[in-house]
């Protein structure tokens, strides 16, 4: 396999792993959630993981000096989401309103969430031409999708023999998710 087809699969790979995470705690919210619905949440997640590189790569070959100073915010921005989506979630599950609670609007927030520390890739990526930028992109974005679909199949599994409980186990993993980002990428 070419070494650039190898790398674009393993930063899919590298940065599905938070969208993988929500997509298990979207099943366990959602045990009964459709198919449909299931390869939505795929597809989000994967569109918003193709498309952050990309704007990263466009900021850095034409607006370097105003990304960099709006990638410290990156890390706060991943937490308020992520804790916010799962502080929503432990709510609903106290109120009996768990199941299928997952929005459309809180599916393009988790997108936006798991996917923000992507815009960086677009540096490491910058030195590439546009094409095979969008190819690299694009090969994110499948990998996004297929890890988060198995995310999803393995949560509705487990979310169906938790109940309940299955609420407040995803959002207290959104939470995490959200903690960890934060500590990531404001300390290391």
């Amino acid at each position: 396999m070419n070494l650039f087809y190898f790398n674009s699969v393993l930063l899919g790979v590298g940065l599905a792993m938070d969208a993988f995470s929500v997509s298990i705690a979207d099943g366990l919210s959602e045990p009964n959630m459709p198919k449909t619905k299931a390869l939505g949440i795929a597809c989000v997640f994967a569109v918003f993981q193709f498309l952050m590189p990309l704007i990263g790569w466009t900021c850095v070959h034409y607006v370097v000096t105003t990304f960099q100073s709006l990638q410290v915010f990156i890390p706060w921005i991943a937490l308020i989401l992520l804790v916010w989506i799962g502080w929503k979630m432990i709510q609903d599950a106290n109120e009996e309103k768990c199941v299928n609670s997952i929005t459309l609007g809180t599916i393009l927030l988790q997108g936006v969430a798991t996917s923000i520390d992507a815009l960086s890739v677009g540096f490491t990526i910058s030195q590439y031409s546009f094409p095979n930028a969008l190819v690299a992109c694009l090969i994110i974005g499948i990998v996004t999708f297929m890890i988060c679909v198995i995310g999803l199949i393995i949560g509705k599994k487990f979310g169906t023999k938790l109940s309940k409980k299955a609420c407040y186990l995803g959002g207290i993993i959104l939470i995490l998710i959200g903690i960890e980002i934060f500590i990531e990428g404001v300390f290391f």
